[in-house]
């Protein structure tokens, strides 16, 4: 792709450039009045976002990330699609499907009347992709920067024949520190446990992380929130068209045996995803469409004593 010719087509002054990155990869970056972002072409994945007035990012990015084609990159928003997890019909496809590994195209970028930057990428059926899944579709991807950060991913299904799908935003946060994290709103919510064999388990209390997590929760409600005590916030992800929620951390044996992740990034992330996965499947029927959506948030922590007395006064 030519960086001259995206800003040329696609740059929005003061706001959003292409630029070179990190392997050579076209990277978008967005410096507008409410928050800092950048976004990778290849995966159609934001690898940065950080409020104005914040002073992390939202974002855990491996610093042994891989930016080559082919491969995923470890951090920030991969996309999941059309399937979650392992090849649902173990014909040796590739885990979370085809599209993280792929260049995205630029169908366009703008200011919204609220100051928000949107920027929408796509992805359409090839020869290539209709030999790894038969079926013609439009993906796109709606990113939009702002005083929060919006992904809506939107299938739409250009066949004659329906078709179904598994779907993830796999969204790595940064966390100052996994002991100190949990995870609210998942409360007597029923989960696969993964880790466990896809033992049928139901949750306790509000989620902690003390060893491997790979979980899926079935019937998740639509708000979650990550309460980051050590960073003073929390990260509140609200979702539209998932029934299910993916929370996932490595641990010190899995990301030890990655070649993308330092020995101990399992420290400083934590994988909550919006979802369709497991019995959650979408179906997409001809020239039908599916969206799938998450907004996340960034809110100071308040600590409950002072949260009442400014409560009282």
């Amino acid at each position: 792709m030519n960086i001259e010719q995206l800003n040329t087509d696609h740059g929005i002054t003061d706001q959003l450039k292409f630029v070179e990155g990190a392997g050579g990869l076209p990277f978008i970056q967005i410096d507008n009045a409410k928050a800092r972002a950048v976004i990778s072409v290849y995966a159609g994945q934001v690898l940065s976002f950080q409020p104005v007035n914040e002073p992390h990012d939202l974002m855990f990015l491996s610093e042994a990330a891989y930016y080559q084609p082919g491969k995923a990159i470890k951090g920030g928003t991969p996309i999941c699609w059309p399937w979650f997890g392992p090849d649902p019909e173990a014909f040796g496809r590739p885990a979370h499907g085809f599209v993280r590994n792929r260049f995205w195209n630029v169908i366009r970028t703008e200011t919204k009347s609220d100051g928000d930057v949107r920027v929408t990428l796509g992805l359409t059926d090839t020869p290539e992709t209709r030999a790894i899944w038969p079926h013609s579709f439009v993906l796109a991807l709606e990113i939009t920067v702002g005083d929060s950060l919006n992904l809506e991913l939107i299938t739409r299904n250009t066949g004659k024949e329906s078709f179904s799908i598994t779907q993830a935003l796999h969204t790595y946060f940064k966390v100052e520190h996994i002991g100190e994290v949990v995870v609210l709103g998942l409360e007597d919510t029923e989960y696969i446990d993964k880790a466990d064999n896809g033992a049928r388990k139901l949750q306790k209390g509000a989620v902690t992380i003390k060893a491997e997590v790979d979980r899926i929760y079935r019937d998740a409600p639509d708000e979650l929130v990550i309460d980051d005590t050590a960073l003073d916030r929390r990260i509140r992800i609200a979702s539209r068209g998932s029934k299910t929620a993916v929370v996932w951390n490595p641990w010190a044996k899995i990301a030890a045996e990655m070649g993308d992740l330092k020995d101990d990034d399992y420290k400083r992330l934590l994988c909550v995803e919006t979802a369709n996965a497991a019995s959650d499947v979408a179906e997409v029927g001809p020239r039908g469409e599916f969206r799938l959506a998450a907004n996340y948030r960034i809110e100071r922590y308040v600590p409950d004593v002072l949260k009442r007395i400014k409560e009282l006064f």
